[in-house]
């Protein structure tokens, strides 16, 4: 595979570790297959910066925000953005009807099915993979693979917007409005400047340079950032806020008005043409 679906297999390691444990917070049955041995040499490679925690904390909350949303919105199309080694069509509990779609690169979802050729994947989901370049023009690519654009759509874009560069994540965003129907709603993560450039962190960041899979893009204003690009922000948390913690998450909430300190962001947010609406799905 491609350097940058090597980040997918430390992710599903992470999710491996977490539905070990007794007190889990989520359970993927996949995790460990699909992470292989490449997914825990590289969590290993990366530890030291809050990554395991992190991934857990940033799994809960989309799972609870897509669940949600589904559930709220009557939304039967969920789109996973940049889908990677994640394997919620089959791991949550979706209503009878749902589509779920998952966009990646043709080299990680092929290698994504061949890794699970020969799991017992519970039947009457529907999964239907859809191979794109999201750096790129792919708009075309989603309703051609059945994708209603005027239906609700639950989108969820995890641990994609660091990797890419400033105009492509607008670029992105506004992809995903054009093909938003009403009542659609996004959830994702966000990471802020300084977790960019933190002195801490410099191995972990170092380490995703040298593995072709560097860091580009960080905002401390996502609400700002959203909004800018057509989104009305309905949530933004930090990890160990309240909503965004489920006994994962070790370190002390820094208040946002605090400048320079490294973070991250969980969001969601509703195309900007709606009403804001007063809770997060």
């Amino acid at each position: 595979m491609e350097a940058v679906s090597y980040t997918a297999q430390w992710t599903a390691a992470a999710r491996a570790l977490e539905t070990e444990r007794p007190d889990r917070i989520f359970a993927d049955p996949y995790a460990r297959t699909l992470a292989g041995p490449t997914g825990f040499t590289l969590l290993e490679r990366y530890a030291g910066a809050g990554t395991v925690p992190f991934l857990a904390v940033r799994t809960k909350y989309l799972d609870t925000m897509a669940l949600e949303a589904v559930a709220k919105r009557s939304a039967r199309q969920v789109v996973l953005v940049a889908a990677g080694m994640d394997t919620r069509a089959w791991r949550l509990a979706w209503p009878e009807g749902t589509v779920v779609y998952e966009l990646d690169r043709p080299a990680l979802l092929e290698a994504k099915s061949a890794m699970l050729a020969d799991a017992a994947l519970p039947p009457g989901r529907e999964r239907r993979a859809v191979a794109v370049d999201l750096a790129g023009d792919w708009a075309a690519q989603l309703p051609a693979a059945g994708f209603r654009p005027e239906e609700p759509t639950v989108w969820v874009m995890e641990g994609l917007l660091f990797f890419l560069p400033e105009e492509a994540v607008r670029g992105l965003l506004a992809t995903l409005l054009r093909l938003s129907g009403p009542d659609s709603l996004l959830a994702g993560d966000m990471a802020g400047r300084a977790a960019l450039t933190n002195p801490l962190a410099r191995g972990f960041l170092t380490s995703l340079a040298e593995d072709g899979t560097p860091w580009r893009f960080g905002s401390d204003e996502p609400e700002e950032f959203l909004a800018a690009c057509g989104w009305q922000p309905l949530e933004v948390r930090q990890p160990g806020d309240d909503g965004a913690a489920f006994g994962r998450w070790p370190y002390p909430v820094v208040a946002r008005d605090v400048p320079g300190v490294p973070r991250s962001f969980l969001f969601s947010a509703a195309p900007a043409t709606e009403r804001p609406r007063r809770t997060a799905v």
